[in-house]
């Protein structure tokens, strides 16, 4: 199968209540779009029902793939759902798509042109939120300021789950990537800019999603100390094995 334009790389844990319907969603879309494309659903240990009607979408479609994982987190998820895609461009898209799988097109050439990374933010001029509870928002902006701080200098949201990288890099980054649960989008951030890749924040319209798998007090706690865990890391050598430049076999996109 030749190398496709786009892959969208899933990440599920006991999605059973709308994986199905977020794949037709998706699908239907991207078959309507002029480049070829692929979705890889990275199913993190679910107990529930994810595994079947995953498989069985799977199981009737050549461009979609089940991707089965022990439970280790969403970054884990992510890490083996990035490396397993093979697309020129690969987009991270969670699965109660807060994020509409239509404004994918915003991430991509031409309006991303010389990004390595386009992220999906809610912080931009053009974002919009909806439906998003103050109190929700107040510790979002908390944690991101920390995140400012220790690992994405001038990034004013880091957090959403809608994210496109080059296929190039993304070897390269995930390969490196050492953190499993929620805090992994601020470490592969961290080591793009340690590596003078190009980060592009794109203004995106965000729903807020009930049944997130997000624990505001308890994941921010938790977060938080992976923030410093990438500092710790960084100090320590612990990513000597990450090349800090862009290898010259790896074109720019430009």
């Amino acid at each position: 199968m030749a190398e496709p334009y786009l892959s969208v790389v899933i990440p599920a844990f006991n999605e059973e209540i709308r994986i199905q319907r977020t794949l037709e969603r998706i699908v239907e879309f991207l078959d309507a779009q002029p480049y070829s494309w692929e979705v890889v659903v990275a199913n993190d240990g679910s107990t529930d029902a994810t595994a079947r009607l995953a498989g069985e979408v799977a199981a009737n479609r050549d461009d979609v793939t089940h991707l089965s994982l022990e439970h280790r987190g969403k970054g884990w998820a992510v890490k083996h759902g990035m490396l397993a895609a093979t697309g020129q461009y690969r987009l991270l898209c969670d699965a109660d798509m807060s994020v509409p799988i239509e404004q994918v097109n915003r991430l991509l050439p031409p309006i991303t042109l010389g990004a390595d990374i386009a992220v999906g933010s809610r912080e931009q001029a053009d974002s919009q939120r909806i439906g998003e509870p103050i109190h929700r928002h107040m510790m979002g902006r908390v944690y991101n300021s920390f995140v400012r701080t220790l690992a994405a200098p001038g990034l004013k949201d880091t957090q959403c789950g809608f994210k496109c990288y080059r296929g190039e890099i993304v070897s390269l980054l995930f390969g490196a990537q050492r953190i499993y649960g929620f805090a992994f989008d601020a470490e592969v951030i961290f080591l793009a800019s340690k590596s003078g890749l190009n980060v592009q924040e794109i203004g995106v319209e965000w729903y807020y999603e009930q049944g997130s798998k997000v624990r505001p007090l308890t994941d921010s706690l938790v977060m938080t100390c992976d923030l410093f865990k990438i500092r710790w890391n960084h100090i320590r050598g612990r990513y000597s094995r990450f090349r800090t430049s862009i290898p010259t076999d790896i074109p720019p996109n430009r």
